[in-house]
């Protein structure tokens, strides 16, 4: 927690008033039972009515000002918490929009979630409690010990002894059970993992009538949680009774040898009231003291999770070059024996691809699922580094341009077709924001998507739903396809993106983009033969490996994978022309 300090660096106003003013509110409260005792000893021993009304405004005035004292504290504690938790949840925003995919893929989006919501609600409630009772609790149960020594030196000894029972009974309770607190946060990531895939596949769930498995995998793991915290709340409800067990026997000697000392006459009946009410007082602190660990305890866990993201590194580095001149003579892209591992994998899943593009060209990319083609596209926007050889954009190494400078230069339309909620214009001027109707009508019609935005009743202006689901899958794609036309990029890459569309659209698409396309490099990744045959070179990949380059008809001759999957899909008079 210590590492997270400097988010309360902005609030020290807040962190160093709030706690004095606590503490005054504490010192008031040691003094009442002093004001209690004077009041019976003197006001109601000797039937003083003044005496009693003088004595209950003074402690009318002690409850006002500690009020005062706790709401100025508890306006403190909410402005630093909340500003702590907006400014860490700012930060964790930007930092996982930082992250490669590499490190993305480490954490899981789950995972991430709970983070930057669970755990970070964890470490406002600890900003709350450090600024309102971190000093106040430990301060009274102190203070209660020394002032009932300014009470009776004799009995304040039950004290002595009362005090470091109570202790030992927190101890072994909250060391059995602080464990646990860290087990719980790992189960929350269990849950919080199946709520969104079945939030996220809700559809396929109920089409394949899953929702009983589901619930019951839902259920094993909401269980796991809710017993773990059951063991938990066994070992916390101990606190109660066994404290007040010391707690209660403490008060019992306090009267019982505190009768002694009245029928003697060294003691008054108020300051035996005063010394218990010293003793429910050091219950009641150390008592809060006991739940303090437990939030402080459930904080370390969450800083733990929250700076494993904060001081990670993404595995992409930015650099720190400004604008990079590219050079309008070489290839816009060159691989050079490229390799690629994904982290913690045994084998590569691209091995020594080596080809060259120039201005205008198109290069299909087909091979069978898991033969790398999504790999090899990941690799030109830099969404991951090869792990070997070199890769160029325009004759520099893609390390050498700014990802922003390099991600203008590079549009990408994913398998998954994501839009965002908001207005049609709103997602296609994502390249570019200042693009005019006419360049997002021009990309449209190129995507093959003016019609039916066309047919709408606000047309550009319509709204999109979160996830684009008043869209089906194939308007979807075309919608990804025009947003990543918009700006004229150098590269467009279209990774499976016709997949939801019938085979005419699909040709009309590709007939589109061959004709409006022509200074653009186009990478178009897809299963179906027919979507790459007319490319000016076609990869073949199989099991991360080049398995062919070159034209369709060069490729039914040389590469037996690329004709396979061309008569797998259509006939041999097709395939042939």
């Amino acid at each position: 927690m210590w590492k997270l300090k400097r988010f309360l660096g902005q609030y020290k106003k807040q962190v160093l008033l709030g706690p004095l003013f606590k503490w005054v509110e504490a010192v008031l409260e040691l003094i009442v039972p002093l004001v209690m005792a004077s009041l019976i000893d003197v006001g109601v021993t000797g039937r003083d009515s003044g005496y009693i009304f003088k004595m209950g405004a003074l402690l009318l005035l002690i409850a006002a000002v500690s009020l005062g004292c706790a709401l100025i504290c508890q306006y403190f504690a909410s402005v630093a918490s909340q500003g702590v938790g907006t400014n860490l949840r700012r930060e964790m925003f930007a930092k996982i929009n930082s992250l490669s995919h590499a490190e993305l893929d480490r954490f899981g989006t789950h995972s991430l979630i709970t983070r930057i919501t669970n755990d970070v609600n964890q470490l406002q409630l600890a900003v709350a409690m450090l600024i309102r009772l971190v000093v106040r609790a430990p301060f009274l149960a102190v203070g209660a010990v020394v002032m009932a020594f300014t009470v009776d030196v004799q009995l304040s000894l039950i004290f002595v002894i009362a005090f470091p029972l109570i202790v030992l009974v927190l101890y072994v309770v909250m060391s059995k059970s602080v464990p646990f607190f860290r087990v719980m946060q790992k189960k929350l990531d269990r849950i919080s993992l199946i709520t969104r895939e079945n939030l996220e596949g809700a559809r396929v769930i109920r089409a394949f009538s899953k929702q009983k498995e589901e619930l019951s995998r839902f259920t094993g793991a909401s269980d796991d949680l809710a017993d773990t915290a059951v063991r938990v709340g066994r070992l916390s409800a101990l606190l109660n009774p066994l404290t007040s067990i010391i707690m209660n026997a403490g008060v019992a000697a306090i009267l019982w040898f505190g009768g002694f000392q009245v029928d003697a006459g060294r003691l008054s009946q108020g300051e035996i009231v005063a010394l218990v009410n010293y003793m429910n007082q050091i219950l009641l602190a150390l008592t809060v003291v006991a739940n303090l660990v437990v939030i402080f305890t459930k904080a370390s866990a969450s800083a733990a999770r929250v700076n494993a993201v904060l001081e990670t590194e993404p595995s992409v580095a930015d650099s720190a070059a400004a604008e990079v001149r590219p050079d309008p003579d070489a290839p816009v892209l060159c691989f050079e024996n490229v390799s690629f591992a994904y982290a913690g994998s045994e084998e590569p899943s691209l091995e020594g691809v080596t080809l060259t593009l120039r201005r205008g060209e198109t290069l299909g990319v087909i091979g069978g699922t898991g033969a790398g083609k999504s790999t090899f596209v990941n690799l030109i926007p830099r969404f991951y580094d090869a792990t070997g050889g070199n890769l160029k954009i325009c004759g520099r190494d893609i390390r050498e341009y700014p990802l922003a400078q390099l991600r203008r230069m590079i549009s990408v339309v994913p398998q998954k077709a994501a839009v965002v909620s908001g207005t049609i214009a709103d997602n296609l001027r994502w390249r570019k924001g200042n693009a005019s109707e006419e360049e997002l009508w021009a990309a449209l019609r190129t995507a093959q998507a003016a019609d039916f935005v066309g047919a709408l009743p606000k047309q550009l202006q319509s709204y999109v739903e979160q996830g684009g689901k008043n869209f089906s899958g194939g308007q979807k794609q075309r919608l990804t396809i025009a947003r990543a036309l918009v700006g004229e990029p150098e590269v467009l890459i279209l990774d499976d993106s016709s997949s939801a569309l019938d085979f005419a659209t699909d040709a009309a698409l590709r007939k589109a983009l061959r004709e409006d396309t022509r200074g653009m490099t186009v990478v178009i990744v897809s299963q179906r033969a027919s979507a790459v045959r007319r490319a000016d070179r076609i990869l073949v990949l199989d099991n991360g490996e080049m398995a062919g380059l070159g034209t369709h008809e060069e490729l039914l001759q040389s590469c037996p994978v690329y004709k396979e999957i061309c008569l797998s899909q259509m006939s041999a008079e097709e395939v042939s022309k």
